[in-house]
């Protein structure tokens, strides 16, 4: 599930294989958002109600299309850019050092901050043209492609890397 390289483009995986007529949703109650974010190791114990739902599927689809845009024309919505910087002007979630290990701490709206900065320090960094759709035909997964020649194809080798070698394999044969 998380296999994208960056939080905020995690949370674009949310809606899954966009290009088809019938994308997958798995944000689609209120408990599913504290679940991701719980999941996802950046907060534990969100609480929300249908507005803060809407409000992180609209940020969800905002860094979506401002990720695309890095490759794709035409250039980003600015309304997307001010929701990004909107969201992300508010405070972040709050780090606790717990037995060792990080814990975060916060509301929605600071979870969703820190989603925010995370896509500003992607969009505006070094790290922007690396910004990859996986080629699989049946995923559409944002990915950063952290390899050293930045020719990574597939979200993940296991999963989509592995379908699309072993489907031109078996089309090689019967040809």
């Amino acid at each position: 599930m998380f296999l994208s390289g960056r939080p905020c483009l995690d949370l674009t995986t949310t809606l899954q294989v966009r290009h088809r007529a019938a994308p997958v949703e798995t944000l689609r109650t209120r408990d599913d958002i504290g679940d991701w974010f719980d999941q996802a190791g950046l907060a534990s114990g969100i609480r929300t109600d249908d507005a803060g739902l809407a409000r992180t599927l609209r940020l969800r689809e905002a860094i979506h299309r401002l990720c695309r845009a890095t490759f794709t024309p035409p250039a980003p919505d600015r309304q997307d850019v001010k929701l990004l910087n909107d969201t992300a002007a508010k405070p972040p979630m709050v780090p606790r050092l717990t037995d060792g290990t990080i814990e975060y701490q916060g509301e929605l709206d600071q979870a969703l901050s820190t989603i925010a900065r995370d896509a500003i320090d992607l969009l505006a960094g070094p790290y922007a043209g690396r910004i990859r759709e996986c080629a699989h035909p049946d995923c559409s997964r944002l990915y950063l492609d952290a390899s050293h020649a930045g020719r990574r194809r597939w979200c993940g080798m296991a999963a989509c890397g592995n379908k699309s070698k072993s489907a031109a394999y078996r089309q090689r044969r019967q040809a």
